[in-house]
């Protein structure tokens, strides 16, 4: 029997996220979920009257792909890659994973051949600037693993985050955007916290369901060269299959000239991947009112509420900064009281204390008014 909650969420992809419309072509790219949610997807589609492709990967097969690739290969693939993705007028990936730590013994050199040749021409410059696409994340035993609940626990909390009112959520994120609009200076204080930068006359966009499942964010970029101080993000991350923690960033005019965690080996190679490595690429708000704590998963902890991101690497062609790069790494910085507090200030002015905004035309971004 069909689960009733896979057909709400696809009714969200199709509908809200990607609004497909007749005649388009959906390329659907799941990984290691249940084939009842394609089927779901495949059918949402077809209501629609689009047309659904399909495409089937695994964490594993992936990892061997990358492992033995040279640069020849490599771009082979990407052809093919770049190839079908021309083909499509939207795309929905669903990316589940049995060891979220598959990649991690992938040598770093084919983590770039990857970057270069698959990664940044198939995703970064053809399906996010030229197609209708959303991702998410399947709720598996590891990921209910990584926030530390039961299977159907976890799973409970996955469908109402990735279901809830979105409309709602992108009527309440208007007045965040257009106060970021206006905006020069921004400044972050935290624990070992401190840094300004300015968002001055780069765009602002709000997400609320439209590309990320779940979502809840305003995102911008800073003025490329505009970032001092120092942030001490309080958030472990994963990135290319590497656990990190307690990563420790200080800029001098807009570049990271100095940086620790727990691996300060692997986060170096990272940050030396090419020039604007060392740069920030994107600065967002979260508020989505369901994610309240960290599961080492960015497409839900970057939308935590309270928290903050401050992203090296390539921005965004919508909110575009100039800055280029391979990678593109969301860290996230939590200020509730529960993970210590802080203060995010716009021109000098208090815009949001201990993850709560204390503006009244912002206050229905709260939790309590966004549920």
């Amino acid at each position: 029997m069909q689960d009733p909650r896979f057909d709400k969420l696809a009714n969200v992809l199709v509908k809200h996220s990607t609004n497909i419309q007749a005649g388009e072509s959906v390329l659907i790219e799941v990984s290691e979920i249940p084939e009842e949610m394609v089927i779901a997807l495949i059918r949402k589609i077809r209501e629609h009257k689009g047309v659904p492709l399909v495409s089937i990967k695994t964490s594993r097969i992936q990892r061997e792909l990358l492992r033995c690739a040279d640069e020849k290969i490599m771009k082979q693939i990407g052809a093919y890659e770049t190839f079908r993705m021309k083909g499509v007028q939207a795309y929905i990936g669903v990316r589940g994973s049995y060891n979220i730590t598959e990649m991690s013994d992938v040598p770093t050199a084919a983590m770039r051949l990857y970057e270069t040749h698959w990664l940044k021409p198939v995703h970064f410059e053809l399906r996010v600037p030229k197609t209708k696409w959303v991702i998410l994340r399947w709720p598996t035993p590891s990921m209910a693993q990584q926030a530390k609940m039961s299977t159907e626990a976890f799973e409970a909390f996955y469908f109402d985050v990735c279901t809830l009112d979105y409309s709602k959520m992108e009527k309440a994120a208007q007045p965040l955007q257009q106060l970021m609009e206006s905006t020069d200076e921004v400044r972050l204080v935290a624990a070992d916290t401190d840094l300004k930068f300015s968002i001055k006359d780069i765009p602002v966009i709000s997400c609320a369901g439209s590309h990320n499942i779940p979502d809840g964010e305003c995102f911008t970029a800073p003025v490329r060269d505009s970032v001092n101080g120092t942030i001490h993000y309080n958030t472990a991350t994963i990135y290319q299959g590497t656990t990190f923690s307690d990563v420790r960033l200080t800029f001098e005019k807009g570049k990271i000239v100095e940086a620790s965690a727990n691996n300060n080996k692997k986060l170096t190679e990272i940050l030396d991947t090419d020039e604007g490595a060392r740069f920030i690429g994107e600065f967002a708000i979260g508020f989505n009112p369901y994610i309240t704590s960290p599961m080492l998963d960015i497409l839900f902890d970057e939308k935590i509420s309270g928290s903050c991101h401050f992203t090296p690497g390539k921005a965004y062609e919508e909110a575009d900064n100039g800055n280029r790069s391979n990678i593109h790494w969301d860290m996230v910085l939590i200020q509730t009281q529960e993970f210590g507090g802080g203060e995010i200030y716009f021109d000098g002015q208090l815009i949001r204390k201990d993850g709560i905004f204390v503006l009244p035309e912002l206050e229905g971004l709260n939790p309590k008014n966004l549920k």
